[in-house]
């Protein structure tokens, strides 16, 4: 049975829709970086997802081929992920959606390195005859957060984030959004597919103590 990440580690991909303190280790992942209303049709947003998921059938389907990468074992794609800014605003203004800039990631297994994720990018490139020039890879070291499911439309999420906010506070911590720390939504639907209020998606904020 493929290794299933949202099972394997639920504290990071799963939490209760109430607010939750949790340490995040360090993370290997597929990057792509951009800018723009991510709803519009045609943005760089909707780009980037098409870059990453290539990238990342690449190395989940290259048991298949002729590059064997050392320790790889059959898992499930890790769900889709973006860390989200907006210049002089310390967390997120949804009302200047045109103002976003983001980097999309999708989680790499432990067992990437940086050579077999060079090699996927060749040979996405060479097969699929695309620029994948835009494509990192990304490791980033979140730390401590707090988190919450919020289950809804990305338009209602202020509301979980107060309540994160409020919580955070309540026990003892303050947020540390800034250049390094960044907002982060893991996103556990497909917005294409699901009503936008049952739309599952982990928002999770950088804290310290206070």
């Amino acid at each position: 049975m493929a290794f299933d990440y949202k099972k394997e580690y639920k504290e990071f991909y799963m939490p209760k829709n109430k607010p939750g303190i949790v340490t995040v280790p360090p993370m290997n992942y597929i990057a792509v970086r951009g800018k723009g209303n991510p709803n519009e049709e045609g943005s760089e947003y909707k780009e980037t997802i098409g870059l990453l998921y290539a990238i990342a059938f690449t190395i989940k389907m290259s048991k298949k081929g002729s590059r064997q990468i050392e320790g790889y074992f059959d898992y499930m794609v890790p769900p889709l992920e973006g860390f989200w800014w907006q210049e002089g605003v310390k967390g997120i203004d949804y009302s200047r959606k045109e103002d976003f800039q983001f980097i999309s990631v999708i989680r790499l297994p432990d067992f990437v390195t940086k050579e077999d994720f060079a090699w996927a990018v060749e040979e996405a490139t060479v097969k699929k005859k695309k620029d994948f020039s835009k494509v990192e890879f990304l490791t980033y070291d979140e730390g401590l957060c707090v988190q919450c499911m919020h289950i809804g439309s990305y338009d209602s999420e202020p509301e979980t984030v107060q309540t994160m906010h409020d919580f955070m506070e309540s026990q003892g911590y303050i947020l540390d959004i800034n250049d390094k720390r960044l907002h982060h939504e893991i996103y556990l639907s497909d917005a294409r597919r699901a009503a936008p209020e049952k739309l599952k998606t982990v928002i999770r904020h950088p804290v310290k103590e206070g």
